[in-house]
């Protein structure tokens, strides 16, 4: 779990600042001025050989001179510095620190070791760390303000409920800016630079606790601990506090220059988005919506239900309206008829079904747009509804109006989103705020908030679970017992899997295969050929050769003994000859299964985030179109079935075209046992791949036609595996 013991660096009882000055131009100047400033109320302990006062205040040629304790010790310092500051620092017994001193990870090996011999001596000494490379924090609803950024002095952030977190120093100082513009008022504000020791998920974990926080808003180029994100993201939502998130590096590019600005591993996006889906946070996908919804949930928070009213006087933009809403798949259900008839009663030719158009009748009859809401809000119960005034809603009358119903139907209907959008200026804006609504000129940008409000309100019943199916001990131990004790219980045999040794191993741990035979001989291919019962499919075993048919490994569909005797022979002579150094295992004879919809199931260790699942739509498809979903294990049966629901081509496996449903049941239970052989196997295993695994009408269930197990050597198991490329494997 992400460490509980936060307090004392972010709630401060004494400061020390190490390189203060009284010069305004140099850093160490910025936070001594801001703490005396804004009044923090703690101790304030300049450290300077030089100086006898600084702002006022008593200076000290030593962290050790103080002789009193230290809560946090603010290093404004240079690199070459910080090691004989940290002694003086172990000596005082200070207890965090604050780096701003950059020159380290992010300058590359020299800096990453110098960092790192630091980072371990803070830690033998007990003392927390934030940073190196960073801007600092501000736990603003207690007038801590430990950082030099200049954006403070343009002017202060009121105190409020959001909390900031941010691996980026640049853009953390942006978005404190974003907040004051928007009359965001913040609770807490933390850069967190180079990561040496505390990182975003630990400060997500605090503001999960801070009583001053309601809504956490997280900036990420990259995690280099999953598993502490995910508890973080969980204990968020156990506390009722919905995370909003910006992950940059989406793109190649924009994956290396995060690598290289923060010295954080990026990792594979899809992977992330897996990640916030799985554990309830929201990603936004720019800035704009980024504060949107973060805004949104201060001013209003969330509605009781997820059904959509939408409120137009002007038909197109009604539609236009609906066109949002269907793309972000809100619900947009049509009003019940008593409500419907209560409208026509006021407005005959008004459009009622949902978005309801009360027409320009509105203009001469303005009492009509609140009479309206209120049935929307009422009759047909609407958790949210969206307002369109068009330009009508920017005249004074208009203007007054709206605020008069925002206090109106929030007082009648508390909990309830409402969202006018209209032409509207600063003080209008706050003045709807003030009475928890929301006002955007932009009726598609409300959307995307109800959208994310949708987001949250599916998953405010999932907290997190420790349950024997979720935990990760508990999938681990839930798993069935192998089969056969050969087949690598527990850890993986560091060895070259062929597909034969795959699929046992598979097979062992409950994951249905098709059936079987391994063959070193003509003789022994008939025996398995009748055995299994004709017509069968016969491929090369061998380790080093992962795609068969390349190499013409494989012959399907062979119907008797000679056709048998004739593909081993026509196998072993292809596979040696086009590589001749590969090792031949022999061949592989298969049950040929015919019919049902492909698959393809995977799962790979990823380097920061862990077990990674992957399920994707079998054949060019998934190249075409990359129709893939992943989940990050263990792996409920939920989550299975939501998996195979997302698939772009979910509709094959529900019966397409005169086709029969496929046995989804059986492909979403499969996937939840790869979940637990993965996490079971370790850190021995560097990817799974079931290719093609075919999904059987229902009731006849689902099996691995193919499977490449790639398990990591000893020396490279912690290495960057690859991402997921399931067109030719993982």
């Amino acid at each position: 779990m992400p460490l509980p013991d936060l307090d004392s660096f972010l709630s401060p009882r004494s400061i020390a600042i190490v390189g203060a000055s009284s010069n305004p131009a140099k850093i160490g100047a910025v936070p001594v001025r801001y703490l005396v400033e804004h009044g923090y109320d703690g101790a304030i302990y300049p450290i300077n050989a030089r100086a006898d006062q600084i702002e006022g205040r008593r200076a000290y040629p030593s962290l050790r001179a103080v002789e009193a304790p230290i809560d946090l010790a603010v290093f404004a310092i240079p690199a070459s510095s910080v090691d004989a500051a940290l002694d003086d620092a172990i000596a005082a017994r200070v207890k965090n620190i604050v780096m701003f001193s950059a020159g380290f990870a992010e300058m590359g090996k020299e800096g990453e070791q110098a960092q790192a011999e630091f980072a371990a001596r803070a830690k033998a000494a007990g003392i927390r760390v934030l940073g190196p490379n960073c801007l600092g924090f501000m736990n603003v609803a207690r007038a801590v303000y430990a950082t030099f950024s200049p954006v403070v002095g343009t002017g202060a952030n009121e105190p409020g409920s959001v909390g900031i977190v941010s691996q980026s120093g640049a853009f953390g100082a942006y978005a404190y800016a974003m907040s004051r513009e928007r009359g965001l008022g913040l609770s807490a504000w933390i850069t967190t630079g180079n990561e040496s020791d505390i990182g975003v998920a630990d400060c997500i974990a605090w503001m999960a606790r801070d009583p001053a926080t309601r809504v956490i808003m997280a900036y990420l180029e990259g995690c280099k601990d999953g598993r502490k994100l995910r508890d973080a993201l969980d204990l968020a939502r156990a506390a009722g506090k919905p995370v909003v998130v910006v992950k940059v590096g989406r793109t190649e590019l924009g994956a290396l220059t995060a690598a290289s600005h923060t010295a954080a591993l990026a990792g594979d996006d899809a992977v992330f988005d897996a990640l916030f889906r799985q554990h309830g946070a929201y990603r936004a996908r720019n800035i704009e919506e980024f504060f949107d919804v973060a805004h949104g949930l201060a001013v209003a928070g969330l509605p009781p239900n997820k059904q959509v009213g939408l409120l137009t006087v002007s038909g197109g933009v009604g539609v236009m309206m609906a066109d949002e809403a269907a793309d972000a798949a809100l619900e947009v259900t049509a009003l019940p008829a008593a409500a419907q008839a209560m409208i026509h009663a006021r407005v005959p030719l008004a459009a009622t079904h949902n978005p309801v158009d009360i027409t320009g009748q509105v203009t001469a009859e303005p009492d009509l747009l609140e009479a309206t809401a209120r049935i929307m809000l009422g009759e047909a119960g609407h958790g949210s509804l969206l307002i369109f005034l068009a330009a009508f809603g920017a005249t004074p009358a208009m203007r007054i109006l709206q605020q008069q119903m925002a206090q109106a139907l929030r007082n009648d209907f508390p909990g309830r989103l409402i969202i006018f959008s209209t032409l509207a200026d600063t003080a209008q804006q706050r003045a709807l705020e003030a009475a928890g609504c929301l006002s955007f000129t932009d009726p598609a940008r409300a959307v995307r908030v109800m959208a994310a409000m949708q987001f949250f309100i599916r998953h405010a019943d999932r907290v997190s679970r420790s349950d024997a199916e979720t935990s990760w001990p508990g999938a681990i131990a839930a798993m069935p017992a192998p089969q056969d004790a050969s087949a690598a219980p527990g850890p993986l045999r560091r060895v070259a899997h062929n597909e034969a040794d795959a699929l046992g191993t598979l097979r062992a741990y409950g994951i249905p295969t098709v059936p079987f035979h391994r063959a070193n001989s003509p003789d022994e291919v008939i025996a398995g050929a009748r055995s299994l019962g004709f017509p069968v499919a016969m491929k090369v075993l061998s380790a080093d050769i992962t795609h068969k048919s390349d190499v013409g490994g494989v012959v399907l569909d062979i119907r008797d003994a000679d056709e048998a005797v004739a593909a081993h022979a026509r196998i072993l002579d292809a596979a040696r000859s086009s590589a001749p150094n590969a090792r031949i295992d022999g061949v592989l004879v298969a049950r040929m299964v015919r019919g049902g919809v492909e698959c393809i199931l995977g799962a790979r260790r990823d380097p920061a985030l862990g077990v990674v699942v992957m399920l994707g739509s079998g054949g060019v498809t998934v190249e075409l179109l990359g129709d893939v979903t992943f989940r990050l294990a263990p792996v409920d049966i939920g989550q299975a079935r939501a998996m195979v629901g997302e698939l772009r081509t979910a509709r094959l496996l529900q019966g397409f075209r005169g086709k029969p449903p496929c046995d989804v049941e059986a492909l979403a239970e499969a996937i939840v046992r790869l979940s637990r052989f993965a996490l079971a196997a370790g850190d021995s295993l560097e990817s799974v791949e079931l290719n093609p695994f075919v999904v059987l009408p229902a009731g006849q269930g689902a099996l691995a036609l193919d499977a490449v197990l790639l398990t990591a050597p000893p020396a490279t198991a912690n290495a960057s595996s690859p991402a997921f490329a399931p067109s030719v494997s993982f």
